[in-house]
């Protein structure tokens, strides 16, 4: 097995979930994406995973799925693992997102839950075996029903598991129950990923390996921190770490992300706020309340921040 074979494998701790940078124009930045990518290994990201939720992958092209692997691929350099959103809500579909992503070199594909269409637990296992089978690349599932509206049963997950490159589950529900139900079932091998960050660290203590994460755009280091306090039983860092996350995740999910955290990271000059249709930038009250708690954040707590790494990066 290859090194990032065994990342895979093995993977715990915090991965952020990356957006897709736009120019005035509309077209994907690959400039302001690449130095984002090169950025967050540095900072010490365990995996990036691109063209998923917060990459606004509904919009993306074909070929902007492509580019945006590709960049993602030559930026890491093999450092750490990189994991491509590949997921719709067509089997037909999926398959091809997924060879895509194997042919621009990512080591994993993360492939969500279909959306809209309401298949029963059945039509979900045929969907997800499907792709699984067209496939040499691992596979995430991602199961986020406030978004599908639709969801995978324990039962269906336990099934799937037993497919040789189905590896793991990115858990958007903010069921805390769930890691000690699943890993009761699956035992310590299949790799349980929060994918939400307000309750990350709850999700951890109940047997999960770590979080594809929001917040860790921003806070790099803080997240880091969260999970390397949580490994070692310092349960007072944790609560401690945690509250500092929590007000600036509170403030990223307080309208439809990825749009305030692209304000956010605009305001650290790494990208415009852009959006694509039929998102919008976040309202004005709410970009105020961005810039207040994040300039609050990087005076506060300077060394857990992505600002203090852009500052010594550039200057370097």
């Amino acid at each position: 097995m290859s090194a990032i074979g065994r990342h895979i494998s093995k993977l715990s701790g915090y991965a952020p979930a990356l957006p897709t940078p736009f120019t005035a124009d509309g077209s994907v930045d690959a400039a302001a994406f690449e130095r984002l990518c090169d950025l967050q290994v540095r900072m010490g990201a365990t995996a990036l995973v691109v063209c998923g939720t917060t990459g606004e992958a509904p919009t993306l092209r074909p070929a902007e799925h492509h580019v945006l692997v590709r960049i993602a691929v030559d930026a890491v350099r093999g450092r750490i693992p990189v994991i491509a959103g590949a997921g719709c809500n067509s089997t037909a579909h999926a398959i091809e997102l997924t060879k895509d992503a194997e042919a621009g070199g990512a080591d994993a594909t993360l492939s969500v839950v279909p959306y809209y269409n309401k298949p029963v637990q059945d039509g979900l296992y045929a969907h997800f075996r499907t792709i699984a089978e067209s496939t040499g690349l691992p596979l995430f599932l991602y199961d986020v029903p406030s978004r599908t509206a639709c969801g995978l049963a324990d039962d269906t997950i336990a099934r799937l598991a037993e497919i040789p490159n189905i590896v793991g589950l990115k858990d958007a529900t903010a069921d805390l129950s769930r890691p000690a139900r699943l890993r009761r079932r699956l035992g310590p091998d299949f790799r349980l990923l929060s994918g939400d960050d307000a309750t990350a660290s709850a999700f951890l203590a109940q047997g999960g390996h770590g979080c594809i994460s929001v917040t860790s755009n921003l806070a790099p280091a803080l997240c880091r921190n969260i999970f390397l306090a949580f490994k070692h039983g310092q349960i007072g860092q944790v609560q401690r770490l945690v509250g500092i996350a929590g007000q600036l995740t509170a403030i990223l999910f307080r309208e439809t992300s990825p749009s305030p955290l692209k304000y956010a990271l605009s305001l650290l000059g790494l990208m415009a706020p852009a959006v694509r249709l039929p998102l919008v930038r976040p309202s004005g009250q709410l970009r105020s309340e961005i810039a207040a708690t994040l300039t609050k954040l990087c005076e506060l707590h300077p060394d857990f921040m992505i600002e203090s790494s852009i500052r010594a990066i550039d200057a370097a």
